[in-house]
């Protein structure tokens, strides 16, 4: 499946309106970019394997290890990759719950949400 750029943003925007809000919250406070594959150099640096495939990525200091003394540098991120999840995909709605689920798993890592909440959401 290969979507264009404006569909793919759509198919984001879309997503982001079915989070639970007790997720969504927190993307006020994070930037969401769209790339469409990730670079060698990150997977390695992040220890992804070969062959591995990669939806979605944090970059950033997750508010449990934040501290007022040393704010973080940078915005925080989470980058889906529109690439990894088209091929993964076989319809615009898997892509649409791709999506979704990456999103989902991402703001976790950023706030510290735990599996066993995420599944008690429904996304475990």
């Amino acid at each position: 499946m290969r979507l264009g750029e404006k569909e793919f943003d759509r198919i984001v925007k879309k997503a982001i309106r079915r989070i639970p809000i007790e997720i969504r919250q927190y993307l006020d406070n994070l930037v969401i970019s769209v790339r469409q594959q990730p670079s060698k150099a990150m997977l390695k640096e992040i220890g992804i394997p070969p062959g591995e495939v990669l939806f979605g990525l944090f970059q950033g200091v997750s508010l449990l290890e934040r501290s007022v003394i040393s704010p973080p540098l940078f915005p925080d991120t989470i980058l889906l990759f529109q690439g990894p999840i088209e091929s993964a995909c076989a319809t615009v709605e898997e892509v649409e719950e791709q999506v979704e689920i990456t999103l989902v798993h991402e703001i976790a890592h950023f706030v510290g949400m735990t599996e066993e909440r995420l599944a008690e959401l429904g996304y475990g």
